[in-house]
């Protein structure tokens, strides 16, 4: 088989370029012939798969998606594939990896009337209408309930359609694959004290992951407490406005902000509690790769995967309506209780012990080759 992966971007340390790569590695790996379409590709050059860059010259995203979407039809039309996977939202495809919250939804719940005449609205409405809407024949690869529901909601979307997947933590993230003193070598290597509290925060995209609310959470402090903490925030965004937020609450010192890592497994080695209290998350793979590190988690209850943060007792998920005060208090308790994070990572290690949490790309290679693997 010929198996089309149509992805507006990828950079290597986004959540759902990551699903992205495992699921595409997999396909190639049984033996079926692997073609990308991309915008933009940072990273090593894949040599497993054909890359195409699709030339878009728009100022506007919502103009160069686009410009993608019609130039990969055309190019589909002189060089046929067998099957047309989406990780975005566009017209066409065979199957929809859905690794974002439903648009409608968010529209609905966050934006006026006037956002509904913009050409933005109009282009990421019509394309998300053209993935989910019934009578479609895409096939829609979901990570939680919740995503169904809203896409339900708004576009009748039959059920049969939605193939729930179960998470894909790459497996030497967990803890028991890591060095026995790996705590001690990474803090060593990042000159973090024995008594120091290492807060850990980790995506793209500051602004939806909270950032703010992480910054504000150590600002809260107690002095003897907050003089003993540092926030890293990792992830690929400008970090500009928050470095002066932090600057603003007087924790600047205590604040360091890396654009990407390839050492993710280490710092959650090292750290004490992940923070990822973000505004809007359709899953938040992170949270679940906190859990194989045997790592505490503060999150919200917004987040898809924050369930799994509940089921496995391994740390608090602030509920909504969202209240600051909620996530300063649950901070100071756990670093004022050592016995309550040793808890909630005894459990997590437990947990990634006992429930699938690695599986994800298997099980939508097994959806996207269908029966003709073979």
């Amino acid at each position: 088989m010929i198996v089309a992966f149509c992805l507006y971007k990828y950079f290597p340390f986004g959540g759902l370029q990551r699903d992205f790569m495992r699921i595409a590695q997999t396909v190639a790996a049984r033996g079926h012939q692997v073609r990308i379409y991309t915008q933009s590709w940072e990273g090593d050059d894949p040599e497993l798969f054909e890359l195409i860059l699709v030339p878009v010259k728009s100022h506007t995203n919502h103009g160069r998606n686009a410009e993608y979407y019609l130039w990969v039809q055309n190019h589909l039309r002189a060089n046929p594939v067998d099957r047309v996977v989406g990780f975005n939202k566009m017209p066409g495809l065979d199957i929809y990896y859905a690794a974002d919250v439903c648009y409608a939804e968010k529209v609905a719940q966050e934006k006026g009337v006037f956002y509904r005449l913009t050409p933005r609205y109009r282009h990421f409405a019509a394309f998300e209408r053209e993935t989910f809407e019934s009578g479609k024949a895409t096939q829609l690869l979901m990570l939680t309930d919740k995503q169904i529901a809203d896409f339900q909601k708004h576009y009748h979307t039959e059920s049969a359609r939605f193939h729930m997947l179960p998470p894909g933590i790459y497996p030497d993230r967990k803890y028991s694959n890591q060095p026995a003193n790996i705590r001690q070598v990474v803090r060593q290597k990042n000159d973090i004290s024995p008594q120091q509290f290492l807060l850990l925060q980790i995506g793209s995209d500051f602004t939806r992951k909270g950032v703010d609310r992480s910054i504000a959470a150590l600002a809260s402090l107690p002095e003897a407490v907050r003089e003993n903490a540092l926030l890293y925030v990792v992830g690929q965004d400008n970090p500009r406005k928050f470095e002066a937020l932090a600057e603003k609450c007087g924790v600047s010192r205590h604040v360091r902000f890396y654009s990407g890592r390839n050492d993710v497994a280490e710092l959650m080695a090292a750290a004490d509690i992940l923070l990822h209290p973000a505004y809007q998350e359709a899953a938040g793979i992170v949270l679940l790769e906190a859990i194989t590190a045997g790592l505490p988690v503060l999150t919200t209850a917004v987040c898809g995967y924050a369930h799994f943060i509940a089921d496995a007792q391994c740390g608090c998920v602030i509920e909504e309506p969202y209240l600051q005060k909620a996530l300063n208090e649950s901070l100071l308790k756990a670093l004022e209780h050592p016995s309550l994070r040793e808890e909630w990572a005894g459990n997590a290690r437990y947990y990634a012990d006992t429930k699938d949490l690695y599986s994800l790309p298997e099980k939508a290679a097994d959806i996207i080759i269908g029966g003709l693997d073979g």
